[in-house]
């Protein structure tokens, strides 16, 4: 049986953030490696006026989630498999060594740039919980109004301008959607609205080295591993445009006997859809789980 690590996206970033990563040796390592990359920048990240962007928001996912995994691993808690949802990906990648960390952070800062520079104002995403796929697909237009996340059998969300969005969360509830509220996101991502800047992306992916990976990584957007360099650097690039697919890419975990999921902080969002597509093995978030615990649970998972 194997342990994935799993990596959220956003909407699950707080002030602070940074601050509440593993007290370790690895992560204090890691923020002075962050900061002779960023340099004061790294200082005032998690503030929530930087948290207005994209670009910080990102970053702090990237930094949060990697000192999660390094610290896991200090304490003999290694993945055989990980996953990430949409910037997740990224943090994903670094721990599957498919991806310098220094070459991480750099891709993650233009791409939170070049989402922002896209859609400034007035687009972002909205969850839509209670309704199948396939109701939530007549509601969409597809040009204003796209599917962007598929978390879950009845948690959809949606990607668009502001103003569509709100017409088919009334729409969803009419229908007899339980909850329809829009995230914490100030982007359209995972739909074609983001086309370009992941173009642009891929064009800086072509100045960095993306390595086969040594665990298997899965890709949030194909439910399939990927284990080519230019193929996870494709799916790294494109991933802000192409729609999540958290369900299947856990049931596809499940069906390659992965038996524990842990998720990385910062929150314990993605458990708790992990749970919702998974009907074997424990999910644990490590913001919400003792160390001590995610150590006896995988200990079991591995046999020892």
């Amino acid at each position: 049986m194997k342990v994935m690590f799993t990596f959220p996206g956003q909407g699950t970033q707080y002030p602070g953030m940074l601050a509440d990563c593993p007290d370790t040796p690895v992560t204090r390592e890691l923020f002075t490696q962050t900061r002779a990359i960023l340099g004061s920048e790294f200082d005032h990240l998690d503030t929530p006026q930087a948290l207005k962007h994209t670009r910080a928001v990102q970053l702090c996912l990237l930094i949060s989630a990697v000192a999660t995994a390094r610290s896991l691993a200090d304490a003999g808690v290694r993945p055989d498999m990980v996953c990430g949802l949409s910037i997740g990906a990224y943090p994903a990648a670094v721990v599957a060594g498919a991806l310098a960390y220094e070459d991480a952070v750099r891709l993650v800062a233009l791409r939170g740039s070049l989402m922002e520079e896209a859609w400034p104002s007035g687009y972002g995403l909205t969850a839509i919980m209670g309704l199948s796929l396939g109701q939530v697909e007549k509601l969409v237009d597809n040009q204003t109004t796209w599917v962007a996340n598929i978390n879950a059998e009845t948690q959809i969300v949606i990607a668009g301008s502001t103003t569509a969005m709100e017409q088919v969360a009334q729409q969803a509830l009419a229908l007899g959607a339980t909850r329809a509220k829009q995230l914490d996101v100030s982007v359209p991502s995972h739909c074609p609205l983001l086309d370009a800047p992941a173009e642009k992306l891929a064009q800086a992916m072509q100045s960095v080295t993306v390595s086969r990976p040594d665990c298997t990584w899965l890709s949030g957007s194909t439910a399939r591993a990927v284990w080519q360099g230019p193929a996870l650097a494709n799916d790294l690039a494109f991933n802000m445009a192409r729609t999540v697919n958290w369900r299947d890419a856990m049931v596809a975990a499940m069906e390659r006997d992965a038996r524990l999921f842990i998720e990385m902080q910062p929150g314990s969002t993605l458990t708790g859809l992990t749970r919702q597509a998974v009907t074997q093995g424990e999910c644990v978030a490590y913001s919400t789980t003792p160390l001590a615990t995610i150590q006896r649970l995988a200990q079991r998972v591995k046999g020892e």
